[in-house]
């Protein structure tokens, strides 16, 4: 039987195969089931900057007896104080973050003493918001890693790429100065220079880079003439980008590279390793046939590593990477029109 012990991000990890961050991955019985199934590590489901910013909003109109006197306070200071408002409200809001930051670490201690597969906490960012403090508390709770997914939709006409290259650099670095755990980014495929932004940002003191998160997508309901919700899980063919920009990245980046989105089977698992991913991130599957399919996974890759006489990840891992193969422009679309040339 082959070994599949390997590494990510400087974690020792049993195999391979990480559970990403999702709904799955928000409750202890889950996490028992996950590690039970035979993941190698699990990403916990993500706090939003959003959701910590429309509690703050939410706790400032509740109407929660609970903290009536509290509230008591705070309208007194507006009545009597309104030259403090801004500092009263401030800390309003940063009492409900506190709040909700509280009920995040606190379940990543209990994820700690309930599992023993390494646990990866996730931030999920929108803005250069001040993420430090609350890396430094996730660190604190007991989290091995940090995944930081840059859920940001360049869609903005007023900033450049270069503008958003460094608010991404901008949170590293801020981030990186009150921790010691290694931390990933989890990131979109949408870059006018994707392949030299990322090795600069695997540059910055980072241990990972996840390609990619997946958005979802609008769609148009024709009959309702309205927008709808797209698909929100991946389909099978979808691991084909990541596999390319795995393969093109792949020992050329500083940093361990994950591959995301469209595994849906242990082939697809195989091919991401070849590519040079040193790590798989899988959901999607589990959400459509059930947590149990991480075994089937597991044991589809030992199989074919015993067939293909491997005996460890790293005697396979990269093996089709651009930097490894002989003909690195199979890779790139220039490639693709050649090959079909004659056929138009």
């Amino acid at each position: 039987m082959a070994n599949l012990n390997t590494h990510y991000m400087g974690l020792a990890i049993k195999n391979p195969i990480i559970v990403s961050s999702s709904g799955l991955c928000n409750s202890i019985e889950n996490l028992i089931k996950i590690e039970a199934a035979g993941a190698g590590a699990v990403v916990l489901k993500s706090i939003f900057e959003e959701q910590i910013m429309m509690e703050a909003d939410n706790f400032i109109d509740s109407s929660d007896s609970s903290l009536s006197a509290m509230k008591k306070g705070f309208n007194d200071i507006l009545t009597n104080r309104s030259y403090d408002y801004i500092e009263a409200m401030d800390y309003m809001k940063n009492f409900a973050k506190e709040h909700t930051l509280k009920a995040y670490l606190d379940f990543i201690k209990v994820a700690k003493k309930s599992v023993n597969i390494p646990i990866i906490a996730s931030i999920n960012c929108v803005s250069a918001y001040d993420w430090s403090f609350f890396a430094k508390r996730i660190q604190e709770a007991g989290a091995d890693a940090l995944e930081l997914n840059f859920y940001i939709l360049p869609s903005d006409v007023n900033k450049t790429a270069a503008m958003y290259d460094e608010m991404y650099q901008k949170i590293i670095s801020d981030v990186k100065k009150f921790v010691t755990i290694p931390i990933s980014l989890k990131l979109s495929y949408y870059s006018s220079s994707l392949v030299n932004t990322f090795m600069e940002l695997s540059k910055s003191g980072i241990s990972g880079m996840v390609l990619f998160n997946k958005p979802y997508n609008p769609d148009i309901n024709i009959n309702k003439v309205e927008i709808s919700s797209g698909k929100i899980y991946s389909s099978p063919d979808e691991y084909q980008r990541s596999l390319r920009w795995t393969a093109i990245l792949s020992g050329r980046v500083g940093c361990d590279l994950a591959a995301s989105t469209g595994v849906h089977g242990y082939e697809t698992v195989v091919k991401l390793l070849l590519a040079g991913s040193n790590a798989v991130q899988v959901a999607s599957l589990l959400y459509e046939k059930g947590i149990e399919e991480i075994n089937t996974l597991v044991t589809g890759l030992n199989k074919w590593m015993d067939e293909h006489n491997f005996k460890t990840i790293d005697e396979f891992r990269g093996k089709l990477s651009q930097v490894n193969i002989e003909n690195p422009a199979v890779l790139e679309r220039v490639q693709f029109m050649k090959s079909y040339a004659n056929i138009i």
